[in-house]
Protein backbone atom coordinates (compact mmCIF):
# COMPACT_ATOMS: atom_id res chain seq x y z
CA UNK A 1 0.00 0.00 0.00
CA UNK A 2 1.37 3.36 -0.90
CA UNK A 3 2.18 5.78 2.04
CA UNK A 4 1.84 9.60 2.00
CA UNK A 5 4.10 12.42 2.69
CA UNK A 6 3.53 16.29 3.05
CA UNK A 7 5.20 19.14 1.54
CA UNK A 8 5.45 22.23 2.70
CA UNK A 9 4.56 24.19 -0.84
CA UNK A 10 2.44 26.97 0.81
CA UNK A 11 5.49 27.96 3.03
CA UNK A 12 8.61 27.78 0.98
CA UNK A 13 9.47 31.12 0.52
CA UNK A 14 9.21 31.40 3.94
CA UNK A 15 11.27 28.18 5.07
CA UNK A 16 13.87 29.22 1.79
CA UNK A 17 14.27 32.95 1.62
CA UNK A 18 12.49 34.79 4.29
CA UNK A 19 13.37 32.90 7.38
CA UNK A 20 10.02 33.60 8.49
CA UNK A 21 8.95 29.94 9.37
CA UNK A 22 11.25 27.79 11.01
CA UNK A 23 11.35 23.81 10.00
CA UNK A 24 10.88 23.45 13.77
CA UNK A 25 7.48 25.18 12.84
CA UNK A 26 6.55 23.23 10.13
CA UNK A 27 7.40 20.53 11.55
CA UNK A 28 4.56 20.87 14.54
CA UNK A 29 2.11 22.15 11.58
CA UNK A 30 2.50 18.80 9.42
CA UNK A 31 1.82 16.77 12.56
CA UNK A 32 -1.65 17.53 12.53
CA UNK A 33 -2.28 15.91 8.85
CA UNK A 34 -2.91 11.91 8.58
CA UNK A 35 0.13 11.33 7.09
CA UNK A 36 3.52 9.22 7.45
CA UNK A 37 5.87 11.16 6.03
CA UNK A 38 7.21 14.53 5.35
CA UNK A 39 9.63 15.35 1.87
CA UNK A 40 12.25 17.55 2.95
CA UNK A 41 13.68 19.79 0.91
CA UNK A 42 17.31 20.75 1.23
CA UNK A 43 17.05 24.27 0.72
CA UNK A 44 15.58 25.45 3.44
CA UNK A 45 17.60 27.80 5.61
CA UNK A 46 18.27 25.93 8.73
CA UNK A 47 19.66 23.07 6.43
CA UNK A 48 23.21 24.97 5.85
CA UNK A 49 24.25 23.92 9.10
CA UNK A 50 24.79 20.13 9.09
CA UNK A 51 23.93 19.57 13.20
CA UNK A 52 20.77 20.46 11.99
CA UNK A 53 20.48 16.99 10.32
CA UNK A 54 19.78 14.95 12.89
CA UNK A 55 17.90 17.26 15.24
CA UNK A 56 15.48 17.58 12.34
CA UNK A 57 14.94 13.65 11.44
CA UNK A 58 14.59 13.35 15.77
CA UNK A 59 11.17 16.43 15.97
CA UNK A 60 9.28 14.46 12.82
CA UNK A 61 10.19 10.84 14.35
CA UNK A 62 8.68 12.34 17.66
CA UNK A 63 5.63 13.11 15.85
CA UNK A 64 5.57 9.67 14.75
CA UNK A 65 6.45 10.32 10.80
CA UNK A 66 9.64 9.54 9.03
CA UNK A 67 11.25 11.82 6.41
CA UNK A 68 11.10 9.49 3.08
CA UNK A 69 12.04 11.67 0.36
CA UNK A 70 14.72 14.49 -0.59
CA UNK A 71 13.53 17.79 -3.33
CA UNK A 72 16.63 19.28 -4.58
CA UNK A 73 17.92 20.52 -8.01
CA UNK A 74 21.13 19.83 -9.61
CA UNK A 75 22.07 21.57 -12.70
CA UNK A 76 23.73 18.61 -14.63
CA UNK A 77 23.59 20.43 -18.27
CA UNK A 78 25.87 23.11 -17.62
CA UNK A 79 28.65 23.39 -20.78
CA UNK A 80 31.91 23.80 -18.35
CA UNK A 81 33.04 20.30 -16.94
CA UNK A 82 34.20 22.16 -14.12
CA UNK A 83 30.78 23.77 -13.40
CA UNK A 84 29.14 19.96 -13.39
CA UNK A 85 31.76 18.84 -10.88
CA UNK A 86 30.41 21.52 -8.88
CA UNK A 87 26.90 20.36 -8.95
CA UNK A 88 28.16 16.49 -8.49
CA UNK A 89 29.62 17.46 -5.13
CA UNK A 90 26.36 19.16 -3.71
CA UNK A 91 24.37 16.38 -5.38
CA UNK A 92 26.55 14.03 -3.06
CA UNK A 93 25.88 16.29 0.17
CA UNK A 94 22.31 16.10 -0.46
CA UNK A 95 23.02 12.43 -0.86
CA UNK A 96 24.15 12.49 2.50
CA UNK A 97 21.66 14.40 4.21
CA UNK A 98 19.17 12.24 2.92
CA UNK A 99 20.53 9.03 4.65
CA UNK A 100 21.17 11.44 8.24
CA UNK A 101 17.48 12.07 7.80
CA UNK A 102 16.48 8.46 7.54
CA UNK A 103 15.11 9.03 3.96
CA UNK A 104 15.43 6.89 1.14
CA UNK A 105 15.08 8.47 -1.94
CA UNK A 106 16.73 12.01 -3.20
CA UNK A 107 15.57 13.64 -6.14
CA UNK A 108 18.08 14.90 -9.52
CA UNK A 109 17.17 16.79 -12.19
CA UNK A 110 18.49 17.10 -15.83
CA UNK A 111 19.39 21.06 -15.98
CA UNK A 112 18.50 23.88 -17.43
CA UNK A 113 17.50 23.54 -21.01
CA UNK A 114 20.23 25.85 -22.32
CA UNK A 115 19.26 27.42 -26.02
CA UNK A 116 22.87 26.12 -27.19
CA UNK A 117 22.02 22.09 -26.52
CA UNK A 118 21.28 19.85 -28.77
CA UNK A 119 18.72 16.75 -26.68
CA UNK A 120 21.78 14.11 -27.56
CA UNK A 121 24.24 16.43 -25.69
CA UNK A 122 22.03 17.71 -23.35
CA UNK A 123 21.24 13.80 -22.37
CA UNK A 124 24.63 12.47 -22.60
CA UNK A 125 25.70 15.48 -20.21
CA UNK A 126 22.73 14.67 -17.55
CA UNK A 127 23.06 11.07 -17.63
CA UNK A 128 26.84 11.30 -17.24
CA UNK A 129 26.15 13.51 -14.08
CA UNK A 130 24.00 11.26 -13.03
CA UNK A 131 25.76 8.21 -13.50
CA UNK A 132 28.88 10.07 -11.54
CA UNK A 133 26.32 10.20 -8.36
CA UNK A 134 25.21 6.56 -8.15
CA UNK A 135 27.63 4.91 -6.69
CA UNK A 136 27.41 7.50 -3.81
CA UNK A 137 24.00 6.66 -3.29
CA UNK A 138 24.55 3.21 -3.67
CA UNK A 139 26.81 2.79 -0.70
CA UNK A 140 24.32 4.37 1.29
CA UNK A 141 21.41 3.14 0.62
CA UNK A 142 20.01 5.95 -1.48
CA UNK A 143 17.79 5.89 -5.02
CA UNK A 144 18.45 8.49 -6.91
CA UNK A 145 14.52 10.09 -8.45
CA UNK A 146 14.40 11.88 -11.27
CA UNK A 147 11.42 14.23 -12.24
CA UNK A 148 9.66 15.47 -14.64
CA UNK A 149 9.92 18.65 -13.48
CA UNK A 150 8.60 22.20 -15.04
CA UNK A 151 11.67 24.28 -13.89
CA UNK A 152 13.38 25.51 -9.99
CA UNK A 153 12.87 28.61 -8.73
CA UNK A 154 16.32 29.99 -8.79
CA UNK A 155 17.13 28.97 -13.06
CA UNK A 156 17.03 31.08 -15.95
CA UNK A 157 15.90 28.48 -18.06
CA UNK A 158 13.34 25.64 -17.92
CA UNK A 159 14.19 21.78 -17.29
CA UNK A 160 15.93 20.49 -19.91
CA UNK A 161 13.74 16.84 -20.05
CA UNK A 162 10.77 18.73 -19.48
CA UNK A 163 9.26 17.92 -22.98
CA UNK A 164 8.28 13.91 -22.56
CA UNK A 165 10.20 12.37 -25.23
CA UNK A 166 13.28 13.71 -23.83
CA UNK A 167 12.31 12.62 -20.36
CA UNK A 168 12.19 9.51 -21.78
CA UNK A 169 15.35 9.64 -23.57
CA UNK A 170 17.11 10.48 -20.79
CA UNK A 171 15.41 7.71 -18.40
CA UNK A 172 16.55 4.71 -20.99
CA UNK A 173 20.29 6.59 -20.59
CA UNK A 174 20.90 5.34 -16.77
CA UNK A 175 20.00 2.08 -15.89
CA UNK A 176 20.72 1.66 -12.25
CA UNK A 177 19.05 -0.46 -9.29
CA UNK A 178 19.63 3.16 -7.28
CA UNK A 179 17.71 4.69 -10.34
CA UNK A 180 14.02 5.47 -10.64
CA UNK A 181 11.52 8.31 -11.64
CA UNK A 182 9.26 10.76 -8.98
CA UNK A 183 6.20 11.01 -11.41
CA UNK A 184 4.75 14.15 -11.08
CA UNK A 185 1.30 14.65 -13.28
CA UNK A 186 0.84 17.95 -12.59
CA UNK A 187 4.06 19.06 -14.39
CA UNK A 188 3.42 17.48 -17.67
CA UNK A 189 0.62 19.98 -18.10
CA UNK A 190 3.29 22.69 -17.89
CA UNK A 191 4.75 20.90 -20.85
CA UNK A 192 1.81 20.81 -22.95
CA UNK A 193 1.88 17.10 -22.41
CA UNK A 194 -0.78 14.64 -21.59
CA UNK A 195 0.28 13.11 -17.78
CA UNK A 196 -1.27 9.59 -18.47
CA UNK A 197 0.42 8.98 -21.15
CA UNK A 198 3.88 9.81 -20.03
CA UNK A 199 2.98 7.75 -17.11
CA UNK A 200 2.48 4.85 -19.34
CA UNK A 201 5.97 5.31 -20.67
CA UNK A 202 7.40 5.12 -17.60
CA UNK A 203 5.32 3.65 -15.19
CA UNK A 204 8.09 0.66 -14.91
CA UNK A 205 10.87 3.03 -13.58
CA UNK A 206 8.14 4.82 -10.92
CA UNK A 207 9.35 4.17 -7.45
CA UNK A 208 7.87 7.69 -6.16
CA UNK A 209 5.15 9.77 -6.70
CA UNK A 210 4.13 13.63 -6.20
CA UNK A 211 0.97 14.61 -5.90
CA UNK A 212 -1.20 17.91 -6.69
CA UNK A 213 -3.75 19.09 -8.59
CA UNK A 214 -4.00 22.21 -10.98
CA UNK A 215 -7.27 24.11 -13.17
CA UNK A 216 -7.27 26.18 -15.65
CA UNK A 217 -7.76 29.34 -14.47
CA UNK A 218 -8.61 31.08 -17.85
CA UNK A 219 -8.49 29.54 -21.58
CA UNK A 220 -8.42 25.89 -22.33
CA UNK A 221 -5.26 23.17 -22.46
CA UNK A 222 -5.28 24.13 -26.73
CA UNK A 223 -4.24 27.73 -25.63
CA UNK A 224 -2.06 26.89 -22.66
CA UNK A 225 -0.22 24.13 -25.69
CA UNK A 226 0.36 27.51 -27.96
CA UNK A 227 1.53 29.32 -24.93
CA UNK A 228 4.26 27.12 -23.66
CA UNK A 229 7.53 27.29 -24.26
CA UNK A 230 8.53 31.04 -24.55
CA UNK A 231 7.23 31.57 -20.65
CA UNK A 232 9.87 31.25 -18.28
CA UNK A 233 7.53 31.29 -15.51
CA UNK A 234 4.80 29.00 -14.56
CA UNK A 235 1.80 29.19 -17.11
CA UNK A 236 -0.37 31.98 -16.26
CA UNK A 237 -3.64 29.88 -16.98
CA UNK A 238 -3.08 27.20 -14.73
CA UNK A 239 -3.28 27.27 -10.75
CA UNK A 240 -2.55 25.05 -8.23
CA UNK A 241 -5.61 23.45 -6.18
CA UNK A 242 -7.50 20.98 -3.99
CA UNK A 243 -6.50 17.37 -5.01
CA UNK A 244 -9.33 15.39 -6.67
CA UNK A 245 -10.93 19.17 -8.27
CA UNK A 246 -8.18 19.53 -10.91
CA UNK A 247 -7.30 18.22 -14.44
CA UNK A 248 -5.24 15.05 -12.74
CA UNK A 249 -7.32 11.83 -13.38
CA UNK A 250 -6.22 10.01 -10.12
CA UNK A 251 -8.33 6.71 -11.04
CA UNK A 252 -6.43 6.97 -14.74
CA UNK A 253 -3.32 7.68 -12.29
CA UNK A 254 -3.42 5.09 -9.61
CA UNK A 255 -4.57 2.23 -12.14
CA UNK A 256 -1.81 2.48 -14.19
CA UNK A 257 0.95 2.72 -11.16
CA UNK A 258 -1.32 -0.35 -9.03
CA UNK A 259 -1.06 -2.54 -12.74
CA UNK A 260 3.29 -1.91 -12.37
CA UNK A 261 2.85 -3.17 -8.51
CA UNK A 262 4.15 0.68 -7.34
CA UNK A 263 4.11 0.41 -3.63
CA UNK A 264 5.70 4.04 -2.98
CA UNK A 265 5.47 7.32 -1.30
CA UNK A 266 3.60 9.56 -2.96
CA UNK A 267 4.09 12.98 -1.13
CA UNK A 268 1.72 16.15 -1.42
CA UNK A 269 3.06 19.22 -3.04
CA UNK A 270 0.09 21.07 -2.83
CA UNK A 271 -2.15 23.04 0.09
CA UNK A 272 -1.08 26.57 -1.55
CA UNK A 273 -4.00 27.80 0.25
CA UNK A 274 -3.41 26.46 3.10
CA UNK A 275 -3.75 23.47 5.72
CA UNK A 276 -7.33 22.69 5.67
CA UNK A 277 -7.06 22.57 2.24
CA UNK A 278 -3.64 20.34 2.19
CA UNK A 279 -6.04 17.48 4.65
CA UNK A 280 -8.71 17.46 2.74
CA UNK A 281 -5.67 16.78 -0.41
CA UNK A 282 -4.86 13.90 2.17
CA UNK A 283 -8.48 12.73 3.03
CA UNK A 284 -8.80 12.45 -0.49
CA UNK A 285 -6.06 10.62 -1.64
CA UNK A 286 -6.29 8.01 1.34
CA UNK A 287 -9.93 7.43 0.26
CA UNK A 288 -7.83 6.66 -3.29
CA UNK A 289 -5.22 4.92 -2.28
CA UNK A 290 -7.79 2.29 -0.40
CA UNK A 291 -10.01 2.54 -3.53
CA UNK A 292 -7.07 1.14 -5.76
CA UNK A 293 -4.91 -1.04 -3.28
CA UNK A 294 -7.69 -2.30 -0.79
CA UNK A 295 -8.29 -0.80 2.65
Amino acid sequence: MPRLAAFPKAFMAALCKEGTMTVSEWIQLASKLNVQGLEWYAGFLEMADEKNWSRFRKEVEDIGKVIPMMCCSPDFTHPDAAFREMEIAKQKRWIDMTRTLGGSYCRVLSGQRRPELSVDEGVKLAADSIYACLPHAQERGITLIIENHYKDDFWEYPEFAQKMDVFCQLVDAVNHPNFGVNYDPSNTYLAGEDPVELLRRVSHRVVTMHASDRYLAEGTLEDLRREEGGAQGYAKRLRHGEIGKGLNDYDAIFTELKSKGFNGWISIEDGVDGMEQLARSVEFLKRKIAQHWGA
